[in-house]
This record gives structure tokens, sequence and C-alpha cells, in this order.
């Protein structure tokens, strides 16, 4: 988490700050030329038979004791699914090491349930008695692991006698970031994994790192009794470079875990979520967590704000409706299927399916529309719905498009978003 409470821009740090590492993590910029004839005619080979992940959901952050609760109205915006809403199936909430402001989070996460979402909670801090400073910081003291895994377990109990079932509940948020909150080294995840994390009593994630920095995972995958006590492996991408989403690690070892982007803004907390093309990188930046990161889940940090998916006027933002883009239609249990991720610069290309239902979501970037001919192999005919969400229009629904033997054409218009859906 970066921005101060109620200043949704990032703090300056003693070592270089968030802003600083998301220029350095940028993607890189489209380049507003029109393709080559011959680009223009790659075909996208969509092959559901050949499965990736299984997605478990979108979804954003709430945080009432640093901005204001969202209102019953954007509760229903956020994870409803109904037209002018998000779709988001996750939300996370915060463990807050003040018990009395535990019941803060409730009334939305209950909210969330009841529309069918995930609720996954992140600690910032241990309660204060069980926390020592050091050279570096402060950290959990090493007597109080076990009653630390009681406070966690507590907090699960808590929301479960409010009828909020934890999915999940992480042992720290970004402990490799904590100049403002509780820091642990590698060492200390895998001990805390190893010995206290079998007694919580819903799944534990770790590490959360703010960068998806593989020294604070790899440690834990080259544990096997860590690795036993643990069931989602949490990541952060501010300023994570692209050629890092992949882990080959966690493919080789990772066997029965999932894999979590649990926080992001992107590309920055400063810029309006409106302006468009800008908007558009986020539509990239989630295929490339997908595709080139193999993330199950993907999820923002605060939900309502200038920046965020949600306007402060708790209408979708552009930003938003890329998000939107994927959660209204790969929902949870859907599993991404091999397709062409990049047919041709700066055009970015992935699918999904549910049983007999296909999705496609097509993200240009280029200042010119760009045709595509689609090849989805081993399909019959059919028609695809479409929505699309350009400079002018939001998730609005488009022109359907007809599949014949498996093969069909589609033109995504000049700096657009494109979903398609079959069944």
């Amino acid at each position: 988490m970066a921005p101060r409470p109620n200043d949704p821009t990032p703090r300056t740090r003693r070592s270089l700050d968030r802003r600083a590492f998301l220029a350095l993590g940028a993607l890189p910029a489209a380049a507003p030329l029109l393709a080559s004839p011959a680009a223009a005619q790659t075909t996208v080979l969509v092959q559901p038979s050949i499965g990736q992940q299984t997605i478990q959901g979108f979804g954003g952050m709430n945080h009432t004791v640093w901005i204001s609760d969202l209102t019953a109205a954007q509760r229903t915006t956020a994870f409803g699914n109904a037209d002018g809403q998000l779709g988001f199936s996750i939300l996370r909430i915060p463990v807050h090491e003040d018990r009395a402001n535990w019941s803060r989070e409730v009334a939305t996460a209950q909210r969330a349930v009841a529309l069918g979402a995930k609720v996954i909670a992140s600690p910032w801090n241990p309660p204060a008695s069980m926390v020592e400073t050091f050279s570096g910081g402060r950290r959990l003291r090493y007597d109080s692991y076990a009653a630390y895994a009681r406070h966690l377990n507590d907090f699960h109990a808590f929301m479960q006698s409010n009828g909020v079932n934890l999915y999940a509940i992480s042992i720290q948020n970004e402990p490799d970031y904590a100049h403002e909150w509780t820091a642990w080294t590698p060492a200390e995840i895998v001990r805390f994994l190893k010995e206290n994390a079998g007694s919580i009593n819903t799944r534990v994630m770790a590490p959360e790192s703010f960068q998806y920095r593989k020294n604070l995972s790899d440690p834990i995958l080259n544990d096997p009794a860590a690795l036993a006590n643990l069931d989602v492996l949490g990541a952060h991408l501010y300023g994570t470079q692209p050629s890092a989403f992949p882990y080959p690690l966690f493919q080789q070892k990772g066997g029965g875990k999932e894999l979590w982007m649990t926080e992001v803004y992107y590309p920055n907390s400063t810029d309006s979520a409106d302006l468009w093309p800008q908007a558009l990188d986020v539509g990239e930046h989630l295929h490339r967590a997908l595709v080139d990161g193999r993330f199950q889940a993907y999820i923002w940090w605060y939900i309502r704000r200038g920046y965020g998916p949600m306007r402060e006027d708790g209408t979708i933002s552009k930003r938003g409706a890329n998000m939107a883009h994927f959660a209204k239609f790969v929902r949870p249990g859907h599993q991404r299927v091999t397709a062409t991720a990049n047919p041709q610069s700066n055009v970015y290309i992935s699918a999904y399916k549910s049983g007999s239902r296909l999705v496609i979501v097509a993200v240009n970037k280029n200042a010119s529309a760009v045709y595509l001919p689609f090849t989805v192999e081993g399909a019959g005919s059919g028609t695809f719905s479409t929505w699309l969400t350009t400079a002018s229009q939001t998730l609005a629904p488009y022109s359907a498009v007809t599949m014949t033997n498996g093969s069909f054409g589609s033109q995504l218009p000049a700096q657009s978003i494109r979903t398609y859906v079959m069944g």
C-alpha cells in the first residue's frame, strides 16, 4: 500500500519511492503507427483444449480506517454484475491491529459475499504488544509467533461470526516495504509458516512482496514444511518489470497452490483514472499479469479513488472499465486457454473458457483500427456478443460477430478494449 491515509499521492520515502518504482517498471509506450498489411493479417489462434490457469477473480481493497467506507450503492456497483457495475468477485480488507476497528469492515464484506465475492484479509501490523523495534524498523517478537497466529484466527472467527467466511488470510502486507509497518525477513516468514501457520483455520497467504521479489518467495517454495502450510502465494506488482512476471520456480514447485496478484495501482496514483488512451495501460497490465505471470487473481488498491476503478462519485472510471472487460465476463472458475497473445505491435489477446462458454479480451493500443482474423480450434459456428470501451464509449454493447466453421474476422477500433463472449 502506498498512499497516505486520505491522500492519493505516494509518500516520500527514505529510499526510492513507489512512484519512482512505477516509472522504472512502466510498460513500453504504444507507438501510434499504422500496422503493416502483413501484420494486420496475423491470425489469432485460440486453442480451447489447451488450458492454463483457473481464474479466481478480480477485485479491490476497502480500508475504512484510512478512507471512508463504500456506501451501500457503491458496494453494489463494485460487486454486482449488471449494467454499470464492475463485476468484482474479490474484496480485500485489512486485519486491523486494533480489534476495536474490526467491525468497520463488516458491512462491505457482507455485501460482497451476498453478491458472490470472495473476501481476503491482510495485516499491516500485529497488535502493539507483540511488536519490538530493531535496527531495521519493527518486527513481530519471536516469542509472539503463536499469539500472532491466534490473532489472525480470532479475526477469521470474528468475520465468520458476521457471515463472512474469509477465503484466505495473509501473514503480512508487503514485509519488504515496511517503512511504516512491520518488516519480516524471508527466514522469519519461513519460520512462521513452518511452526505456526498450520494452526490458522483458513487458507494462508504469503509473502505479498510489494514488487514480486522472488527472494521472499523462493525460500518458501524451497522449504517443503513451509510450503505445506501455504495455500496462496500473494504478490504485488508495484514497478515490477513485465520480464519478472513469469515465475518458473512456482510452476515447478507450487503444485496445488494458488498464485494471486493482491495489490497494485497502475500506472500511477496521480493521474485521473479517466485519461484516455492512458487508461488502456490497465488493460495491457491485466493481460500481462494473466498471460505472462499466470496469476489467478488481480486486485486493485482502493476500489473508490480518483485514480481507481470507481470514481469518488461512485461511477465506473475508464481504468475501471478496463478491469470490468475482464471481471464482468471472465468469472471465477473460468480457465485461461492458449491464444496468440501479441499478434502485432500494441495488440494483446487473451482467451478463457467455462464449459461451452468462450471469452476473448482484446486490447488495441494503436492509434488506428486493427483488423484480425480469428481461428478457434475445434469450434463450429456461432455468434459472439461484444462490448467496447473507447474514448467515447464505456462498456458499451457493440456489434455482434459471427463465427463460421471456427473462423471469424473482427476489427478492433483505435485505442480500444473489446470483449467477445459466446455461450
